[in-house]
Parts: C-alpha cells; structure tokens; sequence
C-alpha cells in the first residue's frame, strides 16, 4: 500500500505554515562522479589505441601529447555516428585543464558532517527562492506531476541544491573538463565514455559545443546530468525538437521528474518522517535498510515529529545521520532512490528536508550534535580498523558512506554499544584503546 504524500496535487498556494503529512523523494539528476583516487593515464597513441596509464606524478603535460590523445579518440566517436565537423568543432581546440585532478580530492557532501552540509543546503534564501519559484511555475509542476509523478517539491530541491535554481550551472566547457578527466585517470572509462556522449549530444543538435558548459566533472544545465543520463532520461517538455536542459527550465526539470520515476519513484509515496524515539530505545536491531511496517514503528512507541499519526500502511527504516543524539527519521523506498545519483547520504538529506521547507513545513525539531568533525584521516583509521577486524568498508577513502556505516553498526553490536553506525572521536578512541 503506498503511503500517501498528500491528498491533492501541487498547490504551491498553500500557508507558509502548512506542513504537508508526507512528501515524496526520489534520486537526483546526474551521474555525477564521486571523488575518485587519481590513478593516471598519459599521452595517447594515435590510431585509436586507448592511452598508456601512468602515475599521475608523470602524466605527460606536453600539449602535443594531449592533443595526440584527444586525436586517438576519433575512430570510437566516428563508431557512435559523430562527424568530422562535429569533432573538430567540439575538441578542435580544447586544451588540457591540469586542475581537476585537486578537484576530485574532495567533495562537500562526503567530507563534511551531515549537519554542516544539511545547513549549508537548506538555507533560509533557498527556501524562499524555492517557495517564490513553485509559484511562479505552479502550472508547469503540476503538469510534470500529472505525467510523472514526480513530486514537484522535490525536483524544486534538486534545481536549489545543484545550480542555486539555475543561478549556479557551471562555467567550464565540457569536453575540456571530460578529456583532461580522462586523459589524467580519473576514472578514466566513466569519464571516456562521457565525452563520446557529449559528441553524440552534440551530433544530434540538442546543443552547439560552445553551449556545453557545466561542471568540473561535466554535469551540465539547470539540474546537472551528466551527459550519459542526458541521453536517457533528457525529454523535450516544450515541444520544439530540442531537449534543452542548459537554457529551457520546462525542459530541465521534466527531464529531472522522467530521470526519477525512471530510477523506481513511486508516486503518491513520502519519502519519510522526522520522528522522536522513546527513551532508552534500543537502536541495535534498526537502520535504514531494516525496513518494517508503520504500525510497528508506533507499537515501538516511535512518534512523528510534527504531531500527526504515523500511517497505517508501507514501511520505513529507521535513519540516525548523527547517531543517536541527532534527529532520526524513518525512511522509505522513496528515500532510498536518491542513491543512483549521489551516494551521499547528505545530500539524500538535503533534498528531502529542502522538499519540505519549499512545501511550507518549518525546521528540523531534533537538534544536531555539537562533534568536532573527524579529519580525512581520523576517518581512515576508522575504515583501516573495521577493515582490519573484518568487518567489509570497501576502499580506505576517508568518507564514511552507508557501507562504512553498516561496518561501523556490525562493530558496535558485537562489541554492546550503541548501534547508531555514528563516526566520531569516541568510536575511534574505542577502537584506539581496544586493538
């Protein structure tokens, strides 16, 4: 049974006071790369051969040898249907960006609290721009929401936090960012096939190269897609036989409502609530990925943050981003969708919670922590520590993402703490004090 988000369509007239019984969420726009490690390729050989890998220390910064590697890409584009003309005019004279490699070595979502980046993202202006804006295009929403289903609030959050509503798209050519990503080996295969991407775009007139700007990484337009999620989820809502995302917000975010129900959204469903655990609630058998009926949330004596009754049908799981002493959530498959375009669970966050002050509802009632952050290091040694007793965190990065996370409630369960899958300073002292 599906758990209601509202029992009306998108009605942006709403008092500010308003707080809607439950909201939909779904994954955001682009393919966006996460941080990666810098491996390194160098110059190219000619004749199509793929580059010869390197460490990044010795990458071949001799113009002529990027410009032989951009070359080399030549017979793969021609095999996706892109012209001569085509290539020349969008790699014909791009050099290669030295920087974006410093670029990569961070990302706010992943190396900042969850309540630095939450506050950084749900911000008073934000929130009144993105009230001001579902005004200004309530019957543009509503007809995305009857095609959809997409809840409009939500893809209201995804154009505030990518591009400040448009405000912020990127300035950096595309194929520029795309070739030096993958000519220096940086995720070089994501990267390669992005930029043969970008060609086809190109080839098939959705946009000149000069108007392909975006990103570092090559997210592009009001809602940053990557090219790849361009080409399938990108629609002409306007009619005129272009899918223009750079400069068309008609077309921009339908092709953001189309990228989310076509990654599972399921309309008419919330994405979660904030919730007030009963004292002493015992955390240990709960995490987001636990999911159990509403009904059996409440008989735990778990209560909706805002006063209303939890629904009587669907099914949540329970998130704890700051531990314990931070606010909690209940979390549905709607939540959870949000992954295909950022692994962050901070970000997952921050749409959801500017979604819902858009909507009309106020501030968090739980209050976050007041932890000194972990270092890039602090974090390593956390994820060296599980890794070395056993417990799975995929590569040593310094980012604690779901996987650290569920490492992180595994070590506690066995150890008798507080299974929360909270990293801090005293979880790292524990395990400090304990090898």
């Amino acid at each position: 049974m599906a758990i209601m988000r509202r029992n009306r369509a998108f009605c942006p007239d709403r008092p500010i006071g308003w707080r809607r019984s439950a909201l939909s969420l779904g994954q955001a726009v682009r393919a966006l790369c996460v941080a990666a490690m810098v491996v390194a390729v160098g110059a190219a050989a000619l004749g199509g051969k793929p580059a010869r890998a390197q460490t990044e220390a010795t990458v071949n910064m001799d113009p002529a040898a990027f410009r032989a590697f951009v070359e080399s890409l030549w017979p793969e584009a021609r095999g996706r249907g892109v012209s001569r003309a085509t290539f020349d005019a969008a790699l014909g004279k791009i050099t290669l960006d030295a920087s974006l490699a410093r670029t990569t070595a961070r990302q706010a979502e992943f190396v900042r609290p969850v309540w630095d980046y939450v506050n950084s993202a749900v911000t008073t202006q934000r929130v009144e721009r993105g009230r001001a804006l579902a005004r200004e295009f309530a019957p543009l929403l509503q007809q995305i929401e009857r095609r959809w289903g997409a809840d409009p609030y939500v893809v209201l959050a995804i154009w505030g936090i990518e591009t400040s509503y448009g405000a912020n798209t990127g300035d950096k050519n595309v194929f520029r960012s795309l070739a030096s990503l993958t000519y220096k080996g940086i995720r070089a295969d994501f990267f390669r096939n992005e930029l043969l991407t970008a060609l086809q775009i190109v080839q098939e007139g959705h946009a000149p190269p000069a108007a392909m700007t975006g990103s570092w990484a090559g997210a592009m337009g009001h809602t940053q897609f990557m090219p790849s999620s361009f080409m399938k989820f990108a629609v002409d809502h306007t009619g005129d036989g272009r899918k223009d995302i750079w400069d068309s917000i008609p077309d921009a975010l339908a092709s953001t409502a189309n990228y989310l129900t076509r990654h599972g959204w399921k309309p008419g469903m919330t994405w979660g609530y904030e919730v007030i655990l009963p004292e002493r609630f015992d955390v240990s058998p709960h995490d987001p990925q636990t999911m159990r009926a509403f009904p059996a949330w409440a008989k735990l004596g778990v209560r909706r943050a805002d006063g209303e009754p939890l629904p009587t049908g669907g099914e949540a799981g329970l998130l704890l981003p700051a531990g314990v002493r931070g606010p909690a959530f209940l979390v549905t498959e709607n939540y959870r969708v949000v992954r295909s375009y950022n692994m962050s669970s901070a970000y997952m966050l921050a749409v959801a919670l500017l979604s819902e002050r858009i909507a009309g509802a106020g501030p968090l009632a739980g209050r976050w922590p007041s932890d000194k952050p972990l270092s890039a290091a602090q974090a390593r040694e956390i994820q060296t520590n599980l890794q070395r007793m056993g417990f799975p965190v995929g590569e040593i990065d310094g980012r604690i993402g779901e996987q650290v996370q569920n490492a992180i409630r595994a070590y506690q369960r066995k150890n008798g703490l507080v299974a929360d899958g909270y990293a801090n300073h005293a979880l790292l002292e524990r395990m400090r004090a304990t090898r």
